[in-house]
């Protein structure tokens, strides 16, 4: 079961409304992940395991928020970046237009990282205001990582246009992904990365960081299934602590 608001009219979201359940919000950026990938790759993921998450939960997806924070890509063509603020601000307002429409909690699930503090700032704010916010990313993305991917990543916790990137989008957008032009690179981290901004294009010159090379559609698959089975709990405890109950995927409409 999947609540699509791409997919509903008004008075469907009306008639869903009325099962007081969150909704999922997926967050991503338009940013450069190689040449083999498109600059849509951190919306795409999001939506993508957003989806699997709302289908899991029975929430109600709203439509992704493709742009980001991503001053660090600026220098590849196509990358495209908003303000922190400007993120800060759409996340706000949508919180608050969920407010008016009477859901009860939101889901951030976000796939740049750079998004993280303006949406951890809006969630402190809507919250103020009477909105429930849970935040994920990907949780537990590391360890699967480990699990089903043969490259070794580029850093610790740093997947960009490496192999975990490239086999989701496989498994969600293969008509997007050309592995012909998919090259390894493993940039050497300057000692004070992440203690000091850095425009990625002076570390990589491909923008890949690791091998996306041996990437396939079937880890993909293990990759957001790993991701949704350990986003699942989470989200029930966040529901249960804000007294709404678990999932109810035997009501509505399928709207998929």
């Amino acid at each position: 079961m999947i609540r699509d608001f791409r997919q509903m009219s008004w008075p469907d979201v009306e008639e869903a409304l009325k099962l007081k359940r969150p909704a999922i919000l997926p967050l991503g950026a338009v940013e450069q992940h190689g040449a083999h990938l498109p600059l849509t790759v951190d919306a795409d993921l999001a939506e993508g395991v957003a989806r699997a998450l709302a289908k899991r939960t029975d929430g109600l997806l709203l439509p992704v928020c493709s742009y980001g924070e991503t001053w660090s890509s600026e220098a590849f063509a196509g990358t495209l970046s908003i303000s922190p603020e400007t993120l800060r601000a759409m996340i706000e307002d949508i919180g608050r237009g969920l407010i008016q429409m009477g859901v009860p909690a939101l889901i951030t699930l976000n796939g740049h990282f750079g998004n993280n503090g303006p949406i951890g700032l809006a969630a402190r704010t809507l919250q103020a205001e009477g909105l429930p916010i849970l935040h994920l990313d990907y949780p537990d993305l590391e360890a699967l990582a480990g699990r089903i991917c043969t490259s070794e990543p580029a850093g610790p916790s740093f997947f960009h246009a490496d192999e975990v990137e490239t086999s989701m989008m496989m498994a969600l957008r293969p008509e997007a992904v050309d592995l012909t032009r998919a090259q390894a690179e493993y940039p050497e981290f300057p000692q004070t990365f992440g203690y000091e901004q850095f425009q990625l294009r002076d570390i990589s010159k491909s923008g890949v960081f690791g091998d996306p090379r041996m990437s396939t559609a079937e880890k993909g698959e293990q990759l957001i299934s790993g991701i949704v089975d350990a986003a699942a709990p989470l989200v029930d405890a966040f529901l249960a602590r804000h007294g709404l109950s678990a999932q109810d995927s035997d009501q509505g409409e399928d709207h998929d």
